[in-house]
């Protein structure tokens, strides 16, 4: 018997650290492209943007692929600027996350959904963060530059959500990337919470992935972390010096 997802559920503000939506896109229109490899869910940008931000206030991903966030934020009322070394479309500007065209303290939101490795081939641009491994310190000092960018475009207060997930290949074994994005982050931000989303990617159904793991006793990745850290106001960043 085919297995069936269920009905997409009303969309509203997720209470607990534990997150699953059975499909891609909220309601009936597309947010971003289902299609785009890596496309980031859109209830977990309209999650954030709802939690963070007001209608009016300004958004931004440096990661922007397929335009999920321009079209979550376009759905809300807010404004906002996406930025991609490779644009998949026109109102996805041409950038990269560790120098962005954008003034200091003028953003409230930077919602990231970066790779976590070079399995996928993003990009021709040899500046592209995806074709750093994630077994390297390469690929984290090259996202720890991303945070510094975010940090000074933020507001004091604004929050930047990172939606990542970790890394195996059997050759070369785990590589914990959520932790040690986290760690980099918390060095300039104040952490504010973490929560698990459920991954419903095609291939966990499958049943030679799914042999393939039981016997080499490994896992295949069930869930992203979606971790928010918020830039800390001037007497917070005094405290902490």
């Amino acid at each position: 018997m085919q297995h069936r997802r269920p009905q997409k559920p009303e969309l509203r503000l997720q209470p607990t650290t534990l997150w699953e939506y059975p499909s891609q896109h909220y309601g009936e229109a597309m947010q971003g492209d289902s299609k785009y490899v890596g496309a980031t869910p859109s209830y977990i940008v309209w999650n954030m943007v709802q939690r963070y931000t007001k209608p009016g206030e300004l958004i931004v991903d440096p990661f922007c692929g397929s335009g999920t966030t321009l079209d979550v934020a376009k759905d809300t009322g807010r404004n906002a600027r996406g930025f991609d070394l490779a644009p998949a479309r026109p109102d996805v500007e041409k950038g990269d996350a560790r120098s962005l065209p954008l003034e200091k303290n003028t953003v409230n939101l930077v919602f990231m959904d970066p790779p976590y490795g070079d399995h996928i081939d993003y990009s021709n641009d040899p500046a592209c963060i995806g074709k750093l491994s994630a077994y390297q310190p390469q690929y984290f000092r090259a996202m720890h530059r991303a945070f510094k960018e975010a940090h000074r475009v933020l507001v004091p207060g604004g929050i930047l959500a990172l939606y990542v997930c970790d890394y195996f290949e059997k050759k070369k074994g785990f590589a914990p990337v959520g932790f040690q994005l986290f760690l980099s982050m918390v060095e300039m931000f104040t952490p504010k919470d973490i929560i698990s989303v459920v991954r419903h990617n095609k291939k966990l159904e499958q049943g030679n992935f799914r042999k393939a793991a039981e016997e080499g006793n490994f896992f295949l990745r069930g869930f992203n972390y979606l971790m928010i850290v918020e830039k800390p106001l001037p007497r917070e960043r005094e405290r902490r010096a």
